[in-house]
């Protein structure tokens, strides 16, 4: 307490002393001993109301034992049961949980992982992918505070996200791997890795590299294949040895029939080769008919075109020529869709050409657009001229219903800079993006589709969407989301395919280890959004003629339906409404594939680089006690002992109030009583 309020406190106490004497013992007439009880009661009430009034603050502490935590992460995926580890991770958590001294000294954490991370409740070992990196970071995140070793058990395979050798940096705690495996090098034939592009053009021959592995001391032979169906459709003989422990095969396959083609490629195994599961790999490709060429027309250079560009290419079925506008009038006959970027004085002909041809186009704008001309040129929309720029950012419309938009946080996407004013639609509009202006949602659209007239048009009112590209990048680490949703803009853009009241979006085929996901939207007559729609989808697998009825569930705007685990095969499929003749078709195929499955041995050598790395050890399963062991001798594991400071204000002391009543009520009755009132 500060010796300034002491000090306040000090007068207080003299002055209720003051003021009770001078009431009861200065020229009182009270002769008992009861003025001396009066004089007490109205010390002590006054004494109390100076007290609330200067208001001191009391200091407490209060003192606590903090142990650290000890985080248990266990590998769930495939791979364990199929090393025949499972036995093993079941024996090593028992002894963790009955060593009285480990409770003791850590507060015990349990999760399992796979391709995310859960509390450890039980151990199935059938997830069909593994995200060590996802987990560790995850856990530096929880515990970046605190002190929390993390004992990890897996066999190192991981089969999805990065590199987990170096995410010790982002987890800053002692990792503790326990290796689920022996160290036995067996030989081994393997598929390390297959590229191929999704998509190819009938008649056309597509590009085909495998990555083949080795791994033994022996020379031996072997020979690659890859089969269409029953047809051998290219073979090689590879040899291996203690040197030369890898080779790539390229090749070219050519595309006969429309549809998605299936091929198996196959390296046939050693004698006595233990795992031949990774011997052989599936891959698919969907031969389409033709291209859509799509032409971006530009006077000026800007990193907007580069990044439509590559955002529509990430699609092989699409080709984006970026022309000026000459160029583009010479080859107008040769596209699909045009993209006319912040159209000036430079695209008068081909405006008017654009009208008379009734082509589909993406027009977007920015500063340096002439307004007069645009407005001019076509009759769907007009904008209002100011000759003044404003940065606009993008809020989602949550019941666009044109297509399917996934739910990305255009929130956070950085601004783009367009023309001041009002932009008024002549012809039905339906909106995607919103514009807001320092964190308000306006009424007025950022990015629009039109259908008018079978033609089909969008606007997207701003430059500097190339931004957009990057925050993506920046979220996910990946441009996937971002280029899907320009892929389905595109996609709507040019076909001709009119609207329903089920849309559908699947892929035509998935790899074994894909996520199955199949979103729908639903809309009433008049083509609204219907979010209490009762959904389902009936899925036929055409192999076997089996049947299975799923319930779709609205996720952020959209119904979907999770497909994972379903077995390799084609299947067909309809999404229709339960109580109306609405219903839409698909038909898509899963090939077989466990990547869980490909693997021999556990990653030694990565696993114990981690522990090094992070300042912890790597121990087999059998070395358990060993770990154990070690974690109760370090010391840096020791219980911390702190301090919690609480300062409470006199005021929130209720007792202080009820005593300055009691002694007011107290003197009252006193004085009452012997009548002195």
């Amino acid at each position: 307490m500060q010796t300034e309020t002491i000090l306040y406190i000090t007068i207080a106490a003299i002055t209720a002393l003051l003021l009770a004497l001078f009431q009861y013992l200065y020229k009182s007439k009270l002769k008992s001993n009861l003025k001396y009880i009066l004089v007490a009661l109205r010390f002590i009430a006054v004494f109390g109301i100076l007290l609330l009034l200067i208001n001191p603050k009391f200091q407490s502490n209060t003192y606590y034992n903090e142990k650290p935590t000890l985080v248990v992460v266990v590998d769930n995926s495939e791979s364990v049961s199929y090393l025949e580890q499972d036995a093993g991770v079941n024996s090593i958590l028992k002894s963790i949980d009955s060593s009285s001294e480990l409770k003791e000294r850590f507060n015990i954490q349990e999760y399992s992982f796979g391709k995310s991370v859960n509390n450890l409740d039980s151990l199935s070992f059938t997830e069909r992918q593994s995200n060590i990196s996802q987990a560790l970071k995850q856990f530096g995140e929880v515990f970046k505070d605190e002190t929390a070793p993390i004992i990890l058990v897996t066999d190192g395979n991981q089969t999805y996200g990065s590199d987990y050798s170096y995410v010790y940096n982002s987890v800053n705690q002692p990792i503790y791997p326990i290796i689920l495996g022996d160290s036995t090098v067996y030989s081994d034939l393997s598929i390390k890795q297959l590229n191929v592009n999704r998509y190819a053009f009938l008649k056309n021959d597509f590009p085909v590299e495998i990555i083949t592995n080795y791994n033994g001391t022996e020379a031996v032979n072997t020979e690659l294949k890859i089969w269409s169906g029953s047809n051998m459709v290219f073979r090689k003989t590879i040899q291996f040895d203690d040197a030369k422990t890898s080779e790539i095969v390229s090749t070219t396959l050519t595309a006969n029939s429309v549809g998605v083609k299936t091929y198996r490629v196959e390296l046939v195994p050693l004698e006595d080769e233990k795992n031949k599961v990774n011997n052989t790999k599936n891959f698919g490709v969907e031969v389409i008919d033709q291209k859509t060429n799509i032409a971006l027309v530009s006077d000026k250079l800007h990193p907007d075109l580069g990044a439509l560009k590559k955002s529509i290419e990430s699609n092989e079925q699409r080709s984006v020529t970026i022309l000026n506008p000459k160029e583009y009038f010479d080859k107008i006959n040769d596209f699909q869709l045009v993209i006319l970027y912040q159209p000036n004085n430079g695209f008068n002909r081909v405006l008017q050409e654009i009208k008379a041809q009734k082509l589909n186009t993406f027009t977007i704008s920015g500063p340096i657009t002439n307004w007069n001309l645009l407005n001019n040129s076509q009759g769907y929309f007009k904008q209002t001229i100011t000759n003044q720029t404003e940065n606009f950012q993008a809020n989602l419309n949550k019941n666009y219903n044109t297509f399917i938009v996934d739910n990305l946080d255009f929130n956070n996407y950085p601004p783009l800079k367009s023309e001041f004013g009002k932009t008024e639609f002549l012809v039905p509009a339906d909106v995607i993006l919103y514009k807001t202006v320092n964190g308000i949602t306006t009424d007025q659209s950022l990015l629009s589709t039109i259908e008018f007239e079978n033609t089909k048009h969008a606007l997207l009112s701003g430059e500097g969407i190339w931004r957009w590209r990057a925050q993506s990048y920046l979220d996910t680490e990946s441009f996937s989301d971002f280029d899907n949703f320009i892929g389905k803009l595109i996609q709507y853009l040019s076909s001709n395919k009119k609207r329903t009241r089920i849309n559908i979006d699947y892929k035509s085929f998935y790899n074994g280890n894909d996520d199955v996901i199949i979103s729908a939207q639903y809309f009433n007559k008049n083509y609204e959004f219907d979010n209490s729609a009762s959904l389902s989808i009936t899925l036929k697998n055409t192999e076997d003629d089996s049947v299975r009825e799923v319930p779709l569930l609205l996720n952020n705007g959209n119904y979907t339906v999770d497909l994972s685990g379903i077995k390799a095969g084609e299947y067909n499929f309809t999404v229709k409404h339960a109580s109306e003749a609405v219903s839409a078709l698909g038909q898509f195929q899963v090939l077989e594939y466990n990547v869980e499955q490909q693997f021999l041995n556990a990653d030694i050598s990565k696993l114990k680089s981690l522990a090094n790395n992070s300042s912890g050890k790597s121990y087999f399963s059998s070395e358990t006690d060993d770990l154990i062991e070690n974690l109760l001798s370090d010391k840096r594991y020791s219980t911390i002992q702190k301090s919690t400071k609480n300062i409470v204000p006199l005021i929130d002391w209720k007792y202080l109030l009820g005593l300055i009543a009691l002694s007011l009520f107290a003197e009252w009755f006193i004085r009452k009583y012997n009548g002195l009132i």
